[in-house]
C-alpha cells in the first residue's frame, strides 16, 4: 500500500437548468512535494536542536537589531531566558555602554554581509557578572539569498582572560621586584647577552 497526497479542487456541478446535480473534483497528485516538505521540517527541527544545544552561546538578530534566537548556552551564561530577550535590542539591553558602538558596528556589517571572526567584548549578565566572549558574527541569509539578520556564535572566554590578566600582574611584579632589589641583578640568554639589568 503507497498513501497518495492529493490537491482537490471540487466545484458544484449543475445541469442546465441550474440545479445541482453533483460535484466536479480536479486532483493534482502532491506526493512528492509533501515529503520535501516533511523533509525540511525534520532538518529545520534537527537544526534548531543543534542550535538549542551547542555548547557555545548562540544568538540570533533579525535586520533591525532584535533577538529572534537565544540558545540554551546564551540563557546559562547571561542568566536570560529565551523568553525574557526574543524580540529585544541585542545591543542596547545586553551590551555595556562603552561596547554598545564597536558591536552594534560588527553587527550592521554581517548585516551588510561583511562577516567578523573572533571579535572579544564583554557582557554583563543579570547578576551583573562580566563575562568575556570571543564573537563570530555571520550573516543569516533566507532562501533567496536576502539578508535577513545575524547568527552570533559566541565563547566564554572568561576564565582564560582572568589567567592572561594574572600572568601579567604576576610579571609586573616580578619587574617592579628586579627593578627596586637592592643588590644588582643581571640576566644574559642563551647566547650570553645581557637582557636584564636592574637599578642597582
Amino acid at each position: 500500500k503507497r498513501r497518495v497526497e492529493v490537491l482537490l479542487n471540487a466545484t458544484t456541478r449543475r445541469d442546465v437548468t441550474g440545479n445541482v446535480v453533483g460535484v466536479l473534483g480536479v486532483g493534482q497528485d502532491i506526493t512528492e512535494r509533501k515529503q520535501v516538505e516533511v523533509e525540511k521540517t525534520r532538518v529545520a527541527q534537527e537544526l534548531q536542536t543543534f542550535i538549542d544545544t551547542a555548547n557555545a552561546p548562540i544568538f540570533g538578530i533579525d535586520a533591525n537589531g532584535l533577538v529572534n534566537e537565544w540558545n540554551n548556552k546564551a540563557a546559562a551564561i547571561t542568566g536570560f531566558s529565551c523568553e525574557e530577550v526574543l524580540g529585544r535590542n541585542l545591543v542596547q539591553d545586553f551590551i555595556t555602554k562603552e561596547y554598545q558602538v564597536s558591536v552594534k558596528e560588527v553587527l550592521d556589517n554581517a548585516l551588510r554581509g561583511r562577516e567578523t571572526a573572533n571579535f572579544e567584548f564583554p557582557l554583563y549578565t543579570r547578576d551583573q557578572r562580566r563575562v568575556e566572549v570571543l564573537l563570530n558574527a555571520t550573516t543569516r541569509r533566507d532562501v533567496s539569498g536576502n539578508v535577513v539578520g545575524v547568527i552570533g556564535v559566541g565563547q566564554d572566554i572568561t576564565e582564560r582572560k582572568q589567567v592572561e590578566m594574572e600572568k601579567t600582574r604576576v610579571a609586573q611584579e616580578l619587574q617592579t621586584f628586579i627593578d627596586t632589589a637592592n643588590a644588582p641583578i643581571f640576566g644574559i640568554d642563551a647566547n650570553g647577552l645581557v637582557n636584564e639589568w636592574n637599578n642597582k
